[in-house]
């Protein structure tokens, strides 16, 4: 069973919370006060970060087919059929797989910071990282990518904060997520027409350099889709404009639920 904290608020539809790589569910700090004032909050922990399974302790090959399995076990025990999800970088390609094997698990989705592809420098980082990564400790490594991905100072404080969670994982669990870099593009190749009627709201910051240029090209013509770029913001935007984060995400799940009010 995978780690993971639930909290009780005004409402009964739950948003799931998935975060980015080395990072925990604490990267939602800012969201909890005010996401608890409408719904209840799922914070779960992927596998090999907080107290959830190493990956070494699955039996089988680690995919992002058994994290989604591992996602949809946790709802099953908590009796959570259906669930808005807001993902985080890696917590959006998680949900994007999530879309394409069980949409009707998902009410809507809120993506910050998404990735649907890598370009050519994400791709040749990743390689440099892998060949690298016995001769750096990987605390190193991370820090390197970090400072790669949010490189301007404003994005210091959500730098700092991924940082200082990484140093809770262990090395292990963190290298064992690198393989999945070959298949983000096809955790996103059939999200369009595989939920065509899950609404989701993307939020990504200006300065998104990695992956902002080639999300806005990959949602082109997806009617089920809206983007919203954050300006003077980063990658991790729901830490650097949390407030816009806030208000844009609940802004998006009320409307749905008002629109499913009136249909019903």
């Amino acid at each position: 069973m995978l780690d993971y904290r639930l909290y009780k608020g005004r409402g009964s539809e739950y948003i799931v919370l998935l975060h980015g790589i080395g990072g925990n569910s604490n990267i939602f700090y800012k969201q909890l006060k005010p996401f608890l004032k409408k719904y209840n909050i799922l914070a779960i922990n992927l596998p090999g970060h907080g107290t959830s399974p190493d990956i070494d302790s699955y039996k089988d090959r680690f995919t992002f087919d058994m994290v989604v399995s591992e996602i949809v076990k946790t709802l099953d025990h908590l009796s959570i059929r259906k669930a808005h999800f807001v993902g985080i970088s890696l917590g959006t390609i998680i949900v994007h797989h999530l879309l394409q094997r069980e949409p009707g698990r998902v009410r809507s989705a809120v993506l910050g910071g998404a990735i649907t592809r890598l370009n050519f420098f994400g791709k040749s980082l990743i390689k440099l990282a892998w060949l690298i990564k016995d001769f750096l400790p990987f605390i190193w490594l991370y820090r390197i990518l970090a400072l790669i991905l949010m490189p301007k100072n404003n994005h210091k404080d959500s730098r700092r904060f991924f940082i200082q969670e990484a140093y809770k994982m262990k090395r292990a669990n963190f290298l064992a997520w690198y393989p999945l870099a070959g298949d983000v593009e096809a955790t996103y190749s059939q999200v369009q027409e595989q939920s065509q009627d899950v609404p989701k709201l993307y939020i990504s910051g200006a300065e998104d350099h990695m992956f902002v240029r080639e999300l806005e090209e990959d949602l082109t013509g997806d009617e089920s889709s809206e983007l919203v770029i954050l300006a003077q913001c980063g990658h991790v935007c729901n830490i650097e404009k949390a407030d816009e984060f806030n208000e844009l995400s609940l802004d998006f799940m009320d409307t749905y639920k008002t629109k499913k009010a009136n249909i019903s």
